[in-house]
């Protein structure tokens, strides 16, 4: 399988990290909101096309912060 150059690694770690995060908490919340019944996964899936393009942008614009938190607090 063919790789994606180095330099888009900021953009790869978005993409999967906001798709991973966003996919669980819209679950969980949807599920402690409203329960789990007959139209859970519409409401979920509807919960997570709003979610997931937010989770992309904090997980891209928020990196290079976390990067320095994490550098700061581990040896």
């Amino acid at each position: 399988m063919k790789k994606l150059p180095k330099k888009f690694t900021p953009w790869a770690f978005a993409l999967f990290m906001s798709f991973f995060m966003s996919s669980f908490m819209s679950g969980v919340i949807t599920l402690i909101n409203t329960g789990f019944d007959a139209g859970f996964f519409a409401r979920w899936g509807h919960a997570w096309v709003i979610a997931f393009p937010a989770a992309f942008f904090v997980a891209f614009a928020a990196r290079p912060l976390v990067i320095k938190l994490v550098a700061s607090t581990v040896e």
